[in-house]
Order: structure tokens, then sequence, then C-alpha cells
């Protein structure tokens, strides 16, 4: 018998690295989940195998050629479905009771935001929607009186840390960050960084573009901004240590001057699986921590002038109002025109500075401007990165 009861989720993005083990937790977790729906984008090969062992009602890819192709494969066990629309009806589909959010960047926005108004509990691992739409989403979560449960282990370190305890007393809140591949690398040497250095995260096994962001920092600075609307924590009170062990994944400082710390092996199925057994704790351990074992501990400051991309997130969440969305949209665009080879490792934080130059911020009043905000940024930056090609 489960020993909670059972949940059935839909997966949004369930071919990136956050999705399968998503999955793999539903596997080990001897029938406690249930998966009404699953969608993807253009991985119709592990999405078959996916549909297959785990049978949802609905699947979604990003183009109706595809669910042609794919509907044909699976027959009429699975309806596939493509598209805004067929996103849309995958994270209301009414079968589920929460939506575990996985598709990177500001697409998976409008999804989630319809999720929240089905009714549905979302398991939060896009950090691109509070980034870029922090005010409208919490005000669409208080609304709706949704739960929003954090998979980002640095956000699910602080959840669990404030379990029980009075948000008044909060003194501040510690987000700690890997370094990543180039911690000890001199900043003479970043230019002739290549995608594969970059790529290679001396402690989690993450998709590219969250790889790529934990080498400039920025997916620090992304979870900053994240967990200023997450948990409704001025930006001055939350700080990033290095922590190069990645064993310390958030720490809370009480007002009375008490350090509380979440620490856990970095294996991103932890988080996963207490999201989806919120508000409960599943029984399946993904390798016990031995203190006793454990490496000594290190805290250190990041250097801001080695990294600016967390600095430039900081001055994105300090302006406010259309700024965060065009400070993430120029930070897609540029961490894709480095992995295709196209602009150097040094020039991601010049695309992203000057898109912010360019931009003069307005309040977020309705999703149109975000949406406006981030086509502009999106525009502009590509311009960017042609121009340093050349």
């Amino acid at each position: 018998m489960a020993d909670v009861p059972e949940k059935t989720i839909a997966v949004l993005g369930s071919t990136g690295s956050i999705g399968t083990n998503t999955l793999d937790v539903v596997r080990r977790s001897r029938g406690r989940y249930r998966v009404a729906a699953l969608a993807a984008g253009r991985n119709l090969r592990l999405l078959e195998e996916q549909a297959q062992e785990f049978s949802p009602a609905l699947a979604c890819v990003d183009r109706a050629e595809d669910a042609r192709m794919l509907q044909g494969r699976l027959g009429k066990k699975v309806r596939v479905v493509s598209g805004e629309e067929g996103l849309f009806e995958t994270a209301g589909i009414p079968a589920a009771d929460m939506v575990l959010v996985a598709i990177p960047g500001v697409v998976a926005l409008l999804p989630t935001l319809a999720a929240i108004e089905a009714g549905k509990a979302i398991a939060l691992a896009s950090k691109e929607i509070l980034v870029s739409a922090g005010d409208l989403f919490m005000a669409a979560v208080d609304r709706c009186e949704a739960e929003v449960i954090p998979v980002d282990s640095e956000h699910s370190g602080v959840f669990q840390c404030l379990r029980g305890e009075d948000g008044a007393e909060v003194s501040k809140v510690v987000l700690t960050a890997s370094g990543g591949p180039f911690l000890d690398t001199p900043v003479g040497d970043l230019a002739s960084v290549t995608p594969a250095q970059a790529l290679a995260h001396p402690r989690w096994k993450m998709g590219a573009k969250v790889s790529l962001d934990s080498a400039t920092l920025m997916n620090k600075g992304l979870e900053v901004l994240e967990a200023h609307h997450l948990f409704r924590i001025p930006l001055d009170k939350i700080e990033v240590a290095v922590h190069p062990q990645s064993l310390v994944h958030a720490l809370v400082e009480m007002k009375d001057g008490s350090l509380l710390a979440q620490l856990a092996n970095p294996d991103m199925r932890l988080p996963i699986s207490y999201a989806l057994a919120w508000p409960r704790r599943s029984p399946v351990p993904y390798g016990r921590l031995d203190i006793r074992q454990a490496p000594a501990l290190t805290f250190r400051e990041p250097d801001l002038e080695k990294f600016p991309c967390l600095a430039l997130a900081y001055r994105a969440g300090e302006v406010g109002g259309t700024m965060p969305a065009v400070m993430n949209a120029a930070n897609e665009t540029a961490a894709a025109a480095f992995l295709a080879g196209e602009i150097g490792f040094l020039d991601i934080p010049t695309v992203i500075r000057r898109t912010m130059t360019r931009h003069r911020a307005v309040p977020v009043r309705e999703i149109e401007d975000v949406l406006e905000a981030d086509r502009a940024a999106r525009e502009f930056s590509v311009r960017l990165c042609r121009d340093l090609t050349r």
C-alpha cells in the first residue's frame, strides 16, 4: 500500500533533465504517483518511450506534423496534441492534481498561469516565470489560493527551512552556488572557453541552458529574483554564497541570529520528490548524506567582477517593472548564441548589459507588458550577437 495518497501529475518538459528525473521519481515510487499528461519539445523518441512506459492520457509536442507521426506510433491509448493550444490543454488536464513545470524560458509562463486558474498545485522548476513576471504570477497564486512548491534545490532548501516558521522572523536568506566550472579559472582565460567546457559542471547533471547559466553565475541571479517573489523577501535580504561542495543548498538566518540550513547530496530527485510528496515526505531517499564522511564545507563571496551576470540580475530586480524580463530574454539569446559558437563566453554579459541599458523599464500591469518587453529584448539582443560575430 502506498505511504501517501496517490497524486496524479502532468509534466511540462518531460524529456529535459528535470522531466526525466521526475519520471524516475515516479518510476521508483511504487504507485504513489500517476502520470496524466506529458509535454515535450522535439525529442520524439524519448517522449514515445515515456508514453509507452507511463501511459498518460495526453502527450504534447511542438509541431503538428510531429504530433501526427507520434499519434500513429502510439495508437489510440494516448492522444497527442501540439503547439500552444496543446500545451494549454496539457497544463489544464482535469485528471491532474499537480503540474510540474520544467519548460525552460518564458514560454512556460502562460501555460502555468492556465494551470493555476484550473486549480492545479504547481511544482515549479522554470525560474524564468518568476523572473519575468513575478508580480503577476504571485497575484494569480494569491487570487486562486494555489499551492506552489519549488523544485530548484536552493528554493526547495529555503522552503524546507521556512516550514513552520513565521516569515516576519526571517533576517535574510542565503542561496548557495557551486561556482560552476570556472570558479578558479583566471579571468584572463575566460575569453577562450568553449561551450563544452562551460557545460562541464563539476557537481550537477543539468541541461545545457542551466549548466551555462551556472558557469556565468546567471543561474544564481535568476534564483535570487525567483526567491524574492516566491518567498516575498526583499532583494537586499537575499545573499549568495559560493559553496563548491554543493551539500548545503540554502540557509535562512532568523532575527535572533539562528542559522537554519538544508543539506543533501546534489541529486535533483530529492527536491523533486519533496515537491511531489508535499505536504508529506517520500520515504525513498536518493543517497543519504553521511556528514561524518562529507568533505569540509567552505563558503566564499561571489566575484562580481569575474561573473558580472549575477550583478546584472540584482540590478534588474532593483529597477523592477519590465527590466527583469528584458534581462532574462537577453540572457537566453546570448546563451543560445554562445552555445552555437557565434559569440564568446565574455560576450554574454556584454549582450545582457547593452540590452538592459537600452531598455526603459515600465510597470508590469498585464501579461502583454511582459511579452512585449521580452519580444523587443530578443530582437535587439539578436542584432547585438550578430554584430559581435562580425
